[in-house]
């Protein structure tokens, strides 16, 4: 991977690009040249999704991760928000809502980073989201992804929570509407019932395509999966 450099490599001053380097390099610039995009961010509570999910996995005996519920989340609010499935087309001035939809997941792999994509989210169950999000993290990681593993992403997931960062804003890729970006679990005080307690707080930011959707659409999307997520007892169901 071109970030983890050799002494000799930084004595020489010159690194070159790899493949795929060369590729996201090209994608996000079509992107930021092509893509207007509208940018907010909020903060969900996930304090009580934290105990759901330790209850939940000694329950099925199923090891789900926070990115899992937000997986889950995002598709369940695709559903209510069908144009973050949408794609246009400007020879037919029309918009075209996806008939099934798929969620992308950033992976940091030793090739780079890859977004694998989650096929048919809209009918998946929490668990099904899990085993299918497991299988593309380990093919990304051992280099095993095909091509139709990387077709289809309407919504991306990134997270630098693992890296210590607090929130970031990251770029859509050039064929998604909207990308979802989450920073760390922070412990924060805030005020419940007019007590101040503390809870576990996450950024949760957005980044759309506004040439599809507008500001306020995408605020209620982004307001969908904050309510899921702090409950998440209906993402279980």
């Amino acid at each position: 991977m071109i970030y983890n450099l050799t002494m000799e490599q930084v004595a020489k001053n010159t690194i070159p690009l790899t493949r795929i380097q060369k590729l996201i390099g090209y994608l996000m610039l079509k992107s930021k040249h092509e893509k207007p995009c509208c940018y907010m961010e909020t903060h969900a509570d996930i304090t009580d999704l934290i105990k759901l999910r330790k209850s939940f996995s000694r329950k099925t005996g199923i090891r789900l991760t926070t990115n899992d519920f937000f997986v889950h989340a995002i598709a369940c609010a695709i559903k209510k928000y069908p144009l973050l499935a949408a794609s246009i087309d400007y020879e037919t001035s029309r918009i075209t809502i996806a008939e099934k939809f798929g969620v992308g997941i950033a992976v940091a792999a030793a090739q780079g980073l890859v977004v694998p994509v989650i096929h048919d989210t809209a009918d998946m169950s929490l668990i099904e989201v899990s085993a299918r999000t497991e299988g593309l993290i380990k093919k990304a990681r051992s280099n095993k992804l095909a091509l139709e593993d990387f077709e289809g992403a309407n919504v991306v997931l990134s997270g630098l929570g693992m890296y210590g960062i607090s929130s970031f804003l990251a770029i859509t890729p050039p064929a998604s509407t909207a990308i979802v970006s989450i920073g760390k679990i922070e412990h924060n005080l805030v005020s419940v019932k007019g007590r101040m307690v503390e809870r576990k707080m996450m950024s949760v930011a957005l980044a759309a395509d506004k040439r599809i959707v507008n500001e306020f659409y995408a605020a209620r999307f982004l307001n969908c999966i904050i309510e899921q997520l702090q409950d998440p007892d209906c993402l279980t169901k």
